[in-house]
């Protein structure tokens, strides 16, 4: 099983890689924990990466499907991978598939997680973290249990991102609508899309990930 999910930020694809890697056994591979690990690893990449991350500028293409081959050379990723957060453009698209091929691993599938604007803003709005442990909680579907500590024993402080109030996240949701449109109609004329209403409890998703990549 190999994927790349696709989704709006607040779509719940991230979840959903982590509990499809708990079925399946077959690991999420997220770019930004990638990115996180080579740094602290200090590897060759890592480094290069770091370099560029400390100038203030993004990670280039070539580093990041670096990082990616090193990753999916790991025995964990023999039979498969989740791709959760690249490609995110065309030209790393092409370049994916180029890598991919390079080592005999095409991509089977790609899941669209498709969920309405409204809904997305109310989920990101509505997103708390805690200062202490990074732990995410929902106002309204997730808040903290009562009487559950943070794991220093404390009650968890909580704060909104400020990439979560309304304002930016409806910005968030029209830059990632602009970029990415261009990718669906990229993975629909190769054949490869698969599309699923990503609104819903968690194991109504579940059911519709399962559906849609057969297994």
């Amino acid at each position: 099983m190999r994927l790349v999910l696709l989704g709006a930020p607040g779509s719940g694809k991230g979840t959903q890689a982590q509990r499809l890697q708990a079925r399946s056994g077959v690991p999420q591979v997220s770019t930004g924990d990638l990115l996180r690990e080579a740094v602290a690893a200090g590897t060759e990449l890592g480094r290069a990466a770091k370099a560029v991350m400390d100038a203030g500028q993004l990670v280039d293409d070539r580093t990041m499907l670096g990082i990616i081959r090193e990753r999916l050379a790991r025995p964990d990723a023999r039979r498969g991978f989740i791709l959760d957060g690249f490609p995110r453009t065309i030209v790393q698209a092409d370049g994916l598939a180029r890598l991919l091929d390079e080592i005999g691993q095409p991509v089977d599938a790609v899941v669209l997680f498709e969920v309405e604007p409204v809904v997305l803003e109310r989920r990101l709005a509505g997103r708390r973290t805690c200062r202490r442990c990074g732990r995410v909680f929902h106002v309204e579907s997730n808040p903290p249990r009562a009487g559950e500590p943070c794991a220093d024993g404390r009650p968890h402080d909580l704060f909104q991102r400020p990439d979560d109030d309304e304002e930016t996240v409806r910005k968030r949701l029209s830059v990632y609508r602009e970029r990415t449109q261009p990718l669906i109609d990229y993975y629909s004329a190769k054949g490869l899309l698969r599309r699923i209403d990503a609104d819903g409890s968690l194991d109504d998703v579940d059911a519709r990930l399962d559906a849609a990549i057969g297994s």
